[in-house]
């Protein structure tokens, strides 16, 4: 390479140099966004994380405290205290708050908070039906069987978590209002259903042979079938 071409290299690299300072000179601070940006998601990410970490630990002592206490009154009434961060949190702690109501004999405040708890938008749906279905059966035969019925009937709807169960609670107020064959064929419907369950299936049964029918059971229960399960009960 001749001196005349070195010379010409190096100019080059000294105006691509200069461009190239140039642009950090004018653009630079778009990468030092860039920077600090993920530079800050990442630590609020970070410190969310720590928060809810945090939360969760004060609810969990909370909680542990308040059913360390002998007194299920008196659980309750702590529990009650507990201001949770997430309407999450706070059905749950509402729904134990309830159980320790009924356990000290006072199932009218019981049936109140769940039924404040079922209507309560801010809670996830799962809970608020959770939350109707356990004050309806919690206060059982004060409510009229007709109001009962509405009401399970509602929840028995495809699509609802529980309907199985409350199709089990309908069929109680079939033989509560003396309609045993209506409680008959809506034990067979719940035996036949795919999303049954082992026990709701073998209640179900067991149930059907009480009342003197003769329950049909598909194939894949042959087992809960055995007539040894079902005199056992």
């Amino acid at each position: 390479m001749s001196n005349t071409d070195g010379f010409v290299e190096e100019v080059n690299e000294e105006v691509r140099r200069d461009r190239l300072y140039g642009l950090l000179r004018r653009y630079g601070w778009i990468a030092v966004l860039a920077i600090l940006g993920i530079v800050g998601g990442a630590a609020y990410t970070e410190y969310n994380k720590a928060q809810a970490r945090s939360q969760a630990e004060e609810l969990g002592d909370a909680m542990l405290a308040a059913l360390s206490l002998d007194d299920p009154s008196q659980r309750a009434v702590t529990l009650t205290a507990i201001d949770p961060a997430t309407p999450t949190s706070a059905a749950i702690v509402r729904m134990m708050t309830a159980a320790e109501q009924a356990q000290a004999g006072d199932e009218s405040a019981a049936a109140e908070t769940l039924n404040a708890l079922a209507i309560d938008s801010d809670v996830p749906q799962i809970y608020r039906q959770l939350a109707g279905f356990k004050a309806l059966t919690l206060q059982g035969t004060d409510v009229p069987a007709g109001e009962r019925r509405q009401s399970f009937e509602a929840m028995a709807q495809p699509g609802n978590a529980l309907r199985l169960l409350a199709q089990e609670q309908l069929a109680l107020i079939d033989i509560e209002t003396g309609d045993t064959q209506a409680a008959i064929d809506r034990y067979q419907a719940i035996i036949d259903d795919a999303e049954v369950s082992t026990d709701l299936q073998q209640r179900a049964l067991q149930v059907i042979v009480a009342l003197g029918g003769a329950p049909e059971v598909p194939d894949a229960g042959d087992l809960v079938k055995d007539d040894a399960l079902i005199q056992g009960n």
